[in-house]
């Protein structure tokens, strides 16, 4: 099967979607699934799903429905899942340690090879058997080990000159939790993950309904 090029950016939004409930077919033993019973379980219609998976590559025939294992396997392949992607964590607080937490509880194939803070507290605090280090160490830590993927977990303020150090030192994505807009090289990939403006989304949206 030939995969297509050019995802657009509304689909790939919606690919980790997929990936997650596709998982939970596969935990429940299903096999094939329609557009319109994969519809109503994520919560789009049936046209969206096909439109989505036909950006894909040629899944599905008609009557039949989709190959849940087949379409998680591409979907897994599309996301990067088979990369085997190497990240550290810049601040070890509340936030840095929910995030190390999960990725090991729903097994992504990401490996967290560091954690980094200023506060002496936290420095030697083993989270997911990894040992929170000095952020002094850094640049060492990744001129010796090349890293993939850096997330981001400081204040506002020290942001960019972590992201900046970051990226003169290889990392090639940054997944950024403070609320602040980075400033980055064209060739770097950001996800920015602004926590309080999903908050105020819903608040507009339930302000909406009153």
């Amino acid at each position: 099967m030939e995969r297509k090029k050019n995802i657009s950016m509304p689909v790939i939004k919606r690919l980790p979607k997929y990936h997650r409930y596709l998982s939970d077919l596969l935990i429940n033993d299903v096999e094939t699934i329609s557009s319109k019973e994969l519809g109503e379980k994520i919560g789009f219609t049936a046209t969206q799903i096909r439109q989505d998976l036909n950006c894909l590559g040629d899944f599905g025939q008609q009557g039949f429905g989709y190959k849940v294992k087949e379409l998680f396997n591409e979907i897994s392949e599309i996301l990067g899942l088979s990369n085997g992607y190497k990240m550290i964590i810049i601040g070890a607080g509340n936030i840095g340690q929910a995030i190390a937490n999960h990725n090991k509880v729903h097994g992504l194939d990401f490996e967290l090879a560091g954690i980094f803070d200023v506060n002496p507290k936290l420095i030697g605090l083993k989270i997911q058997d990894i040992e929170v280090t000095d952020i002094d160490e850094l640049v060492s830590f990744l001129r010796a080990t090349p890293m993939d993927i850096g997330v981001v977990c400081v204040s506002k303020n020290n942001a960019q000159a972590v992201a900046d150090v970051m990226v003169k030192n290889g990392i090639k994505g940054i997944w950024n939790f403070a609320p602040v807009d980075l400033e980055l090289p064209e060739e770097i990939v950001l996800e920015n993950v602004y926590l309080i403006e999903s908050l105020l989304t819903l608040s507009c949206l339930m302000n909406d309904r009153t």
